[in-house]
């Protein structure tokens, strides 16, 4: 019997181990909380109805077959990186080699429960779609999209899909001749949002939320939440009737109570081989992992997916007898196809580089291309393109 691999979430970082450990000979079960791969790319259009739920979902059973891995569908409830265990479900689950691969829990700043939250529970999606659709048939109104940060880790802080939201919300009120009768506000804590991008895409997104009359409230920070809109400091606020909010990453609680060493954000502090120190056969890769690398590093799902190809090639490299040579750093880069509902914009960034490529059209048809290439590509039923 080959040896055994256990990796702890469904994620792209979780999906990605599980399909490279067992191409690599291991024998592999995928510990995930839901059936299904939530594709939050392209779950942007799900509020707007342009995408149906489903469309955004990967059954994992239908990966696991394909591809030989053995799928459990659980609750992580404990884990012990000196052992290699795992509770979920109440049952503690072993490997030769355990991946951590739980995502990041979101920051929930007071009176977040007044929003319709971004990049969390897939749930959010549909609860977004049903608020919009609800204040769209009133006729008028006001809506504010946003994004937090968390200065204890700021690679956590993703900005890019609240952008996507806003440039669509603009488009599907346009497409309904609704522009002129609701305000949208952009706001963020940052004095430069989505600096991380580079300045070349700040200074573009600055300049098509003035085209499209979208505001900008920037630079001041997001004290609370409530049911008229957005406390910011200096006694602002952002009055809406509708705020959607994109929590910045912290710890998983899962993680927080593990025996894992942490950064004071309670990320998991790993190697440039995504090797968690002190602990032989421990990996974290994926948002769960705490990054090195340059100022503007970001965690995205590129890079997951690229942590968890370094850390399972540099498991299967200590099983042969070998030493751990392969390095996420050489993978450090931000890269986003950013969708504004009526087209996009490709964004490229690394430590020589600074891109961004207008895509007038194009642009929006090339992201949903890339997610249905996503999903038949992770069922075995397509080849990967190279640099994926």
């Amino acid at each position: 019997m080959g040896k055994r691999a256990l990796v702890l979430g469904g994620g792209f970082a979780g999906l990605e181990s599980a399909i490279r450990l067992r191409a690599r000979g291991f024998e592999v079960t995928l510990v995930s909380d839901r059936p299904y791969l939530f594709i939050h790319p392209t779950s942007i259009w799900i509020p707007t109805g342009e995408l149906p739920f489903e469309e955004a979902c990967l059954d994992l059973a239908g990966v696991a077959a394909r591809r030989g891995f053995e799928l459990r569908v659980g609750k992580v409830e404990e884990l012990e990186g000196a052992s290699r265990r795992a509770k979920v479900d109440g049952r503690r689950l072993a490997a030769d080699h355990l991946v951590v691969a739980l995502g990041a829990s979101r920051l929930r700043p007071e009176g977040v429960e007044h929003t319709v939250t971004l990049g969390g529970d897939p749930a959010a999606a549909t609860s977004f779609r049903v608020a919009l659709e609800a204040l769209l048939a009133r006729g008028r109104g006001r809506i504010a999209v946003g994004f937090g940060g968390n200065p204890r880790a700021p690679s956590a802080v993703r900005g890019g899909p609240a952008f996507e939201v806003a440039f669509n919300l603009d488009a599907l009120l346009r497409r309904r001749g609704l522009r002129d009768r609701f305000e949208l506000t952009f706001f963020a804590p940052m004095a430069r949002p989505g600096e991380r991008m580079g300045e070349k895409a700040v200074a573009a997104v600055g300049r098509m939320l003035a085209r499209q009359g979208i505001a900008l409230r920037a630079g001041r920070k997001i004290v609370s939440f409530d049911a008229g809109g957005v406390a910011l400091e200096g006694a602002e606020r952002v009055d809406a009737d509708l705020v959607a909010f994109l929590p910045a990453g912290d710890g998983h609680p899962v993680v927080k109570a593990s025996d894992l060493p942490r950064d004071e954000a309670g990320f998991v502090r790993v190697d440039a081989g995504c090797a968690v120190p002190g602990m032989p056969g421990v990996w974290a890769v994926g948002d769960v992992a705490a990054l090195e690398g340059p100022a503007w590093s970001a965690k995205q799902g590129h890079l997951a997916q690229a942590m968890a190809r370094v850390a399972a090639d540099n498991a299967a490299s200590c099983e042969a007898g070998g030493a751990p040579c392969a390095s996420y750093l050489a993978h450090l880069a931000i890269v986003c196809l950013m969708d504004t509902g009526t087209g996009g914009a490709l964004v490229y960034r690394d430590d020589r580089t600074e891109r961004l490529v207008p895509l007038p059209v194009v642009g929006h048809w090339m992201k949903k291309a890339w997610g249905r290439y996503f999903k038949a590509e992770r069922r075995g039923m397509v080849p990967r393109m190279p640099g994926t």
